[in-house]
């Protein structure tokens, strides 16, 4: 009985702590992380469909392009002042803006290099893009991004 109610009190008191909301105006920090999601929405099952060796030219080219389209959402949301809970960015993003920069423009560019590989339906090209884009994100990640 005593255990039973330690448990659920326990339990309880964690669901309690959920994530941070973001209560400031626009909320550009759950704004950004909507946005990664979206991209991820279509990123991850790209990635998935080149793993299981189940590669689709047309879905893949439809992935990537409708990724394209949502690639450049999340950064207009690292203003200066959206370094705060529940951000998952890290302080080097208001710190080093050129590297943080560069990270983005590295992204952008390897995303029109994986439409472009996916237009020729060629499934070696899509796959060292598709690696070359992935490579991008740990590369950002490493520093910019909180584990």
């Amino acid at each position: 009985m005593k255990f039973t109610l330690f448990f659920l009190l326990t339990v309880g008191g964690l669901a309690a702590c959920g994530e941070v909301a973001d209560t400031r105006p626009g909320q550009p920090v759950k704004s950004r992380q909507m946005a990664f999601k979206e991209i991820v929405k279509h990123f991850e099952p790209m990635g998935v469909m080149l793993r299981k060796g189940q590669f689709n030219a047309e879905r893949f080219a439809s992935l990537a392009a409708a990724f394209k389209e949502r690639q450049a959402a999340p950064w207009p949301h690292f203003g200066p002042d959206t370094n705060y809970p529940p951000t998952k960015a890290t302080a080097e993003v208001w710190a080093q803006p050129d590297a943080f920069e560069k990270e983005r423009q590295a992204f952008l560019a390897a995303g029109d290099r994986l439409v472009a590989a996916a237009q020729t339906q060629d499934r070696d090209r899509v796959v060292v893009a598709y690696e070359v884009l992935h490579d991008t994100c740990k590369h950002c990640h490493r520093q910019f991004k909180q584990n």
